[in-house]
């Protein structure tokens, strides 16, 4: 019998793919990297990448090779693969171009597409994609069209090359949002990932649907904010980091859209926050309070560009890791993701060293990703500043170091590197995603890198391709020795319409746990409708053995409402004796995100009209946060059996007295037993909102909730603020007592 040609390229795929990892050897022993001293720098004179490969110290066993270089490449900042494996880079060719920053705003950066085509891993082929462009950093291949959004706008495009030259001749636009981003270029939002659940992710509060070509919007109003980069893992958990606030690592206990979650210290390890440069690193715009004796940084100042790595030619124990760019520091962090009881924790895969880390002053690691080939890439800007204009000004701590290392003269260069492992053939199948049928793509949920599976399922849901329905359902009946793959056709059914409700309850009982925490993802289409028959199997999981379930339960309930929630979240939270940790915190967190549908009153009886306006936007304020904790009424919200989450508000001493103790407590927070109670969590500083918004909220709270207090004006706020400064560690009642 002859079997269809697609049928046998089918077969010959599930061979290949099953068997890559019984003829690869990465099951590795890794030996540990040493701590050194680091090198005072010497020569600030750009380097030839080859010359700059000499300098990066890595683990025993990994090398760089160099992928591209300028001329071929100059300010690389993001890099994405289009299913055939070209590579797209987007160009910051306007990017502190001198000291001042000038014209950086002008159109004159770019995307370009590189080709390898002889297969030996470094390209040699491109064509600039995209021109004229305004700081170009996001960038998602579809199928044949990439999504690029630009600085300083919301609006998204796609490009197409139509006749096949390498250069786009067709321009649609996908989203429209004319409203300016007139943030500054560091905190602009990057990203666009195509994450598991098939929504496209951004550092900042909002995310999109791909659907019959344009994209949907949904706004994440209390989420976790990052800044340059965006990771995710296996099963769909994204890592963001935050160069300003000096935070490596965030935004992975739970995903944007079920709110910000974090654990302040205790989730991470081992001073994570410390990184361990072999250079000095004078140009910090924090100055010496941020070095070291040694002249080296002494906390995260630029994190960036992070990734999980999911390729299959690095050694087993490097599968799942984190990867975090710190430009200033000149090097890339490898931090262990360690699930702890439900709660993720990050520590460094190194003692008091760091995976990659160079001499060379203008190595700058700016983004990583996981290649087609199963290797690890690292964009290197190899730019002389790294910081922008508006931290570089005359009277800056960072404008001598600059000009005295000579570090503004180097500008118009980029590499591009890929990390691979002496021990490790890497994968020089070129991938021809956009050319296989539609059940080949299914096959390639196989695969062991995560690269060509998420390529893969994309592809299937942007053709909607529905005849591969019962192919991907078979999968997961009856493949769980290929649980990734099942995952994969599983998202794949979701964004194809295809999962009925029959199939949806029939997952709520799968034998393997992490099928289970993805049927109760995906049953939020039922919860928001407050679906009798799916609630009924839900609650059914409320004591599920695994503790991801049942946290992912918690989070999930955030789309139904207060009656139906509470009950499911109480017996969930008391599965768990321990009120601090993750199925705690997330079933709070849901619990306080359906509260604040709760009305608020307001009373503005005897107020004059400018402080009236202020208690009224106030409450707005109260509504939108702080009842999510305080309850409603300020009596605080009772839930599970700690009694309530966080102190009353309705007759505290510390609202109705002193106003710049009150003002202390919401800059930097507070800690500790209040009024000889202990609380399950902190009360979290609010150090980045606005004086107005402070002001207008701690007024409402003062003259409302059965409280007899007087407003706060902002210039009062102000004043603390100059007082305390940056104080990120919450008080302490003991110290509030020497506040007059």
């Amino acid at each position: 019998m002859k079997l269809p040609g697609w049928l046998c390229l089918s077969l010959l795929i599930i061979f290949t793919v099953g068997c890559s990892d019984a003829t690869v050897n990465n099951n590795i022993v890794e030996k540990p990297i040493t701590s050194i001293a680091p090198i005072k720098a010497t020569s600030t004179a750009p380097l030839s990448p080859e010359e700059s490969m000499k300098t990066m110290r890595l683990p025993e066993g990994y090398k760089l090779e160099l992928v591209a270089s300028e001329p071929m490449v100059e300010e690389p900042v993001a890099i994405a693969w289009d299913g055939n494996g070209r590579l797209y880079v987007a160009e910051m060719r306007s990017y502190m171009k001198d000291i001042e920053g000038t014209d950086e705003n002008k159109p004159v950066s770019r995307i370009v597409r590189l080709e390898d085509t002889n297969g030996d891993g470094k390209m040699d082929s491109v064509t600039v994609f995209i021109d004229s462009l305004v700081l170009p950093r996001m960038i998602l291949p579809l199928d044949d069209r990439l999504l690029v959004q630009e600085t300083y706008t919301n609006n998204i495009y796609t490009y197409k090359d139509i006749n096949n030259d390498g250069h786009a001749d067709e321009k649609v636009q996908v989203y429209h949002n004319d409203e300016p981003d007139t943030r500054n270029l560091e905190h602009q939002k990057s990203g666009l990932i195509w994450n598991l659940d098939n929504w496209i992710y951004t550092t900042r509060q909002v995310r999109f649907k791909w659907d019959k070509n344009h994209l949907i919007v949904d706004s994440l109003n209390d989420a976790s904010d990052g800044q340059w980069g965006l990771g995710n893992d296996d099963y769909g958990r994204i890592f963001l980091s935050s160069a300003g606030g000096e935070v490596p690592a965030l935004g992975f206990q739970q995903l944007p859209q079920y709110g910000e979650l974090e654990f302040e210290k205790d989730q991470y390890e081992n001073d994570f926050e410390i990184p361990y440069p072999i250079v000095t690193t004078p140009d910090i715009e924090g100055g010496l309070k941020r070095l070291k004796p040694d002249s080296t940084l002494n906390h995260f100042t630029a994190s960036c560009g992070q990734t999980i790595y999911r390729g299959d030619r690095l050694p087993a124990t490097a599968e799942g890791d984190l990867f975090i760019c710190e430009p200033v520091g000149r090097l890339i962090r490898r931090a262990k993701v360690i699930n702890k009881e439900g709660k993720r924790i990050v520590k460094n895969a190194y003692d008091k060293a760091e995976f990659l880390a160079s001499t060379d002053m203008n190595f700058r690691p700016i983004n990583t990703a996981t290649g087609p080939d199963g290797c690890l890439y690292v964009v290197d800007m190899y730019h002389g500043i790294i910081q922008e204009g508006n931290w570089t000004g005359p009277k800056s701590y960072l404008r001598p170091q600059i000009q005295r290392l000579g570090l503004d003269k180097n500008i118009g260069r980029g590499r591009i590197y890929r990390i691979v492992h002496e021990s490790i053939p890497v994968n020089k199948t070129k991938p021809e995603l956009l050319d296989a049928s539609s059940h080949q793509l299914v096959e390639y949920l196989y695969h062991p890198n995560g690269w060509w599976r998420d390529n893969a399922q994309k592809l299937l849901i942007v053709r909607n391709d529905e005849s591969v329905v019962p192919e991907l359902k078979k999968i997961i009946l009856e493949h769980h020795n290929h649980l990734l793959a099942c995952i994969h056709a599983l998202w794949a059914l979701e964004g194809l319409h295809a999962i009925d409700k029959p199939f949806l309850l029939s997952l709520f009982n799968d034998k393997a746990p992490e099928i289970r925490k993805m049927a109760v993802w995906i049953s939020e289409e039922y919860i928001r409708k407050n679906d009798g028959e799916v609630l009924a199997a839900l609650s059914k999981l409320t004591n599920d053995p695994d503790r991801d379930v049942r946290i992912q339960l918690s989070q999930s309930l955030r789309y139904s409402t207060p009656e139906k929630a509470r009950g499911l979240l109480e017996a969930i939270v008391k599965t768990d004796t321990v009120h601090t940790n993750m199925i705690y915190q997330a079933a709070q967190v849901t619990l306080g995100h359906l509260t604040r549908s709760l009305a608020v009153n307001v009373n503005t009886e005897n107020m004059n009209e400018a402080d009236k306006a202020l208690v009224l936007q106030g409450a707005v304020n109260f509504k939108s946060l702080c009842s999510s904790c305080h309850g409603p009424d300020g009596k605080g919200l009772q839930f599970g059996n700690s009694g309530m989450v966080a102190p009353p508000l309705a007759g505290s001493p510390r609202v109705n007295g002193n106003p710049d103790i009150l003002i202390r407590i919401v800059l930097s927070g507070l800690t500790g037993p209040i009024d000889d109670k202990t609380y399950p969590s902190i009360m979290p500083p609010q150090l980045n909102s606005e004086d107005t918004w402070l002001a207008a909220v701690l007024s409402y709270v003062r003259t409302n909730l059965g409280n007899k207090g007087k407003t706060i004006h902002p210039e009062d706020i102000k004043k603390v603020r100059d007082i305390v400064g940056r104080r990120w560690d919450p008080w302490t009642l003991e110290e509030l007592k020497g506040v007059k």
